[in-house]
């Protein structure tokens, strides 16, 4: 099972300590601009958000000056002191800060975060930042069935699936009938989940984020975190600007260039 954010070490610390960057967007030979319309590409595709070139990136970012110099710039700062906390390593919750401002007063007031609740299945503890991550690859490089996934449960973590969901589909029941559960079970995990949304995977999901009703050996209800499934790692980057963003990155530093392939079910 995931950690949650205070249990595992930053991203890339070497490459973030010590880096002192002026972004300089009339400059097109800093690579600046190129960074920031690949990462807000990125984000764009999460969101199903329109992408944009690389000379329609330059003109928006030139024309946020203005909001610069009043609250968001007090806003990226007051998040710049929390991402040093978490780039130094620091894991105590109550070294970190929620901050709130009115710069109309002007107004500072900082609190400490409160813990994510936490709750507790065959002896493990978890909260909502915790995830059952299973890799939906096995060992001989065939996606696993729906048959496979409710074995990995009851063996490794040993619980009993009741259903299974994703998002507003229900992919599997106990009362389903025997026919379509029969069919089901046969299938890949991806092809689960086409055949029920009736829509594709797009192309840059990286897993398939699932919800779990089970049992314990008892047989009672137990709460258990969202399952996180992963595809398969292929070489090709799609759309064009994530392969740029992983260029840009192995030019900043060839130490971190070993980044990890998109992941997708096909």
């Amino acid at each position: 099972m995931t950690k949650g954010p205070w249990d595992v070490a930053p991203p890339f610390p070497t490459l973030l300590s010590g880096m002192h960057v002026l972004v300089t967007e009339d400059d097109d030979t800093n690579l600046h601009m190129d960074f920031i319309c690949a990462t807000s590409n990125l984000r764009a595709e999460n969101y199903e958000i329109p992408p944009a070139d690389k000379h329609k990136t330059k003109g928006i970012a030139g024309k946020i000056i203005p909001a610069i110099a009043t609250t968001t710039s007090a806003v990226a700062g007051l998040v710049c002191l929390e991402l040093f906390k978490m780039v130094n390593g620091n894991k105590k919750l109550e070294s970190y800060k929620n901050g709130f401002i009115n710069l109309a007063l002007p107004f500072y007031g900082f609190s400490e975060p409160i813990a994510a609740p936490t709750q507790e299945y065959n002896g493990i503890k978890f909260s909502l930042w915790d995830r059952i991550d299973v890799n939906g690859i096995q060992q001989n490089g065939v996606e696993m069935t729906l048959q496979e996934f409710l074995d990995y449960f009851q063996k490794e973590l040993n619980l009993e699936i009741t259903m299974l969901s994703q998002g507003v589909c229900m992919l599997y029941s106990f009362f389903m009938q025997a026919a379509k559960l029969k069919e089901r079970k046969a299938l890949k995990m991806s092809e689960v989940v086409t055949k029920v949304s009736k829509k594709k995977i797009p192309k840059h999901v990286r897993h398939l984020v699932l919800e779990i009703c089970c049992n314990d050996p008892e047989g009672e209800d137990v709460e258990v975190p969202y399952v996180r499934v992963r595809g398969k790692t292929t070489c090709g980057f799609d759309p064009p600007y994530i392969q740029k963003y992983v260029e840009i990155s192995s030019l900043i530093d060839s130490k971190s260039s070993n980044l990890d392939g998109i992941v997708t079910f096909e």
